[in-house]
């Protein structure tokens, strides 16, 4: 929950922005249902920290200041949020499993809520990637304000090697799976 402000801060994309913070309060609603979760467990809930997603978010932030006044913020930014959201995803997909298998459907359905949540909040951020942040990252205007002469002139951004906007056409690793 501190993470989404300070990446919210640094969009300069406005749906990004309102994307980020919706999605906060959404989680602010997940710690809601976790808590009714460990309710129904008969157990207290106590807070601990996850060190992945920490990290994850301190490279989101570090990301935030690399590409500050770039035309790649918003793509880097996306980026950053996804890695997060796939992280959260996969965690709160094993614990309705889970939940399914041990037969306890009040913790298997308010973590499927949770784990819809996170998908939903995935394909915003693909959505948001593909619809122009990932054109304006290689230097193509997707916004209707600025003149033609202005977005011609824009240079594509330098990304880092673990930074790339998801629309680009290129080669895809065959599925592990």
């Amino acid at each position: 929950m501190k993470g989404l402000p300070k990446l919210a801060k640094a969009a300069t994309c406005e749906k990004l922005k309102a994307a980020l913070l919706a999605h906060l309060k959404e989680t602010e609603g997940h710690v809601t249902k976790l808590e009714q979760v460990f309710q129904s467990l008969a157990q207290k809930a106590k807070g601990k920290m996850c060190k992945t997603t920490v990290a994850l978010l301190e490279d989101g932030g570090d990301i935030a200041g690399e590409f500050k006044g770039s035309p790649a913020i918003n793509a880097a930014l996306i980026s950053a949020a996804q890695k997060v959201e796939h992280h959260e995803i996969a965690t709160y997909g094993a614990l309705h499993e889970w939940a399914v298998l041990l037969g306890n459907s009040q913790t298997a359905s308010l973590l499927e809520e949770i784990l819809g949540e996170e998908k939903a909040a995935n394909a915003t951020l693909t959505k948001l990637a593909l619809d122009g942040t990932d054109k304006e990252a290689m230097g193509e205007c997707s916004c209707k304000e600025d003149s033609e002469t202005e977005c011609s002139d824009r240079q594509p951004a330098k990304l880092r090697r673990s930074v790339r906007p998801a629309g680009l056409n290129r080669k895809r690793a065959p599925a592990l799976v």
